[in-house]
């Protein structure tokens, strides 16, 4: 029997249930339908995707949802646009993908929303807003958009401003091109909302918003030899309340502090994390697994969370020499990872949030697995992402990987995994328990049962 502390305990635990999934649930899934990104914005009212068919699509907070006792998380379409189309580079004969690599939302300042959105090459921002007057009566055109011969006007009208139903437009106010030899990785809005950095494989340059034609190389890993290329950019992001500081991470598993009051060019970190690597557990892949792919500063900006290929960190910025908190987000892989890197799995990026208070974060695994850390509690949870699941309220069970010839009921093999179904990106609502999951071309949302 449970004493009353332990009960007290029980009862702070977060149990999830299904609430919306978007997207088709047939199999008949084209590349262009994948989803490639998750954000929400600042105050979790909106929440945009983008596709590798180059689609932003921005769902909005249904009012019902928010009135209801107990609230609920769900959201319907508010707009969809096509933010980056293919190109191809002539001088280098290499195809540019339109895929949607990072969505960043900027803060809102007036009745309409920005956000920058990224593909290999080109950054975007996207003004998005509300319309509900139409103008009327143009001399010089029809009401379906073609042009009037003047030759035949006779008369002149004044145009007139008439209600509508509520549009939603959004229109293209800056194109951030042409300064990327490499493959856009990150893209980061400053605190001060006035600059945002880039970063691909090699540099990280620094933009002002107002400014299209010129950016600053922040950082340069380039090597006069490429030859002695040793690491690469893997992720970077700003600090959400120090506007000096951002950090960068890298494919040898290190994460560098820079503060550009120091230096223009941010060569000379201020701060480097990083924990040697277990002598024991050195391995011919031990350089691939230990790479960053995802970094992200807590809301509070005390702390930091990195994912790896098997673990999840989090990083206290006043201690460089290890992670104060490590989880392991699938050990129960270390075991394939032969055949993990013989179909390419082992490569895979996976990104990692927090929770709006700091206290717990997510990240992805395979077959539609993804993980959740509760940091007061200690304790983890494997969840699943599946059509099984995809029934109004339905509470979410726990899911475990057995890794002996003997498993229990409940438990699902290592071999039985399915690799084609990963969650590589997730997203989770700054204010309240309401998580977005992208699993291939579907979007779940799951929310805290009441």
């Amino acid at each position: 029997m449970l004493s009353s502390s332990s009960n007290d305990v029980e009862n702070n635990e977060v149990q999830w249930c299904f609430s919306q999934v978007k997207g088709a649930l047939d199999d008949d899934v084209t590349e262009a339908d994948i989803v490639s990104c998750v954000e929400f914005n600042h105050d979790g009212e909106f929440l945009a995707t983008g596709d590798k068919g180059g689609r932003v699509v921005i769902f909005q907070r249904d009012a019902g949802s928010k009135s209801s006792i107990p609230r609920r998380g769900e959201y319907n379409v508010y707009s969809t646009f096509q933010s980056h189309e293919p190109e191809f580079d002539y001088l280098k004969s290499l195809e540019i993908e339109e895929k949607i690599n990072k969505i960043r939302w900027l803060r809102r300042k007036n009745p309409a929303h920005f956000l920058l959105s990224t593909n290999d090459k080109t950054i975007k921002l996207w003004r998005v807003t509300e319309k509900e007057w139409k103008v009327e009566g143009f001399n010089l055109k029809e009401e379906n958009g073609t042009y009037r011969d003047p030759a035949n006007l006779t008369q002149l009208s004044v145009p007139k401003v008439t209600p509508t139903n509520l549009m939603v437009e959004a229109s293209l106010r800056r194109v951030f091109a042409n300064a990327h030899t490499y493959h856009i990785n990150s893209i980061s809005v400053n605190s001060d909302q006035e600059t945002y950095l880039s970063a691909d494989d090699l540099r990280i340059n620094l933009w002002n918003l107002e400014i299209t034609d010129q950016s600053f190389n922040i950082v340069d890993i380039k090597p006069a030899n490429m030859e002695e290329l040793t690491e690469v950019i893997t992720a970077s992001e700003f600090h959400p309340t120090s506007c000096n500081l951002f950090v960068y991470s890298s494919s040898k598993g290190t994460i560098r502090l820079c503060d550009m009051r120091e230096a223009a060019l941010c060569d000379r970190h201020a701060k480097l994390f990083d924990e040697p690597e277990d002598p024991t557990n050195r391995s011919f892949f031990s350089e691939i697994i230990s790479s960053i792919s995802d970094v992200k500063f807590s809301y509070s900006g005390r702390y930091m969370v990195s994912r790896d290929y098997l673990s999840i960190k989090i990083w206290d910025l006043h201690m460089e020499s290890r992670p104060i908190e490590c989880f392991s987000v699938h050990e129960y892989l270390r075991s394939k990872l032969c055949s993990l890197y013989e179909n390419d799995c082992i490569f895979d990026k996976f990104e990692c949030c927090w929770n709006g208070t700091d206290t717990a974060v997510m990240t992805g695994s395979y077959n539609n697995f993804f993980r959740i850390f509760d940091r007061t509690l200690k304790k983890d949870y494997t969840l699943e992402a599946s059509r099984d699941v995809a029934k109004p309220k339905m509470v979410l069970k726990p899911r475990k990987v057995g890794t002996t010839p003997k498993r229990k009921k409940d438990e699902i093999g290592v071999d039985c995994l399915d690799f084609s179904k990963k969650i590589l990106h997730t997203a989770w609502h700054p204010r309240e328990n309401i998580i977005a999951v992208a699993a291939t071309n579907n979007l779940f949302l799951f929310e805290e049962k009441a």
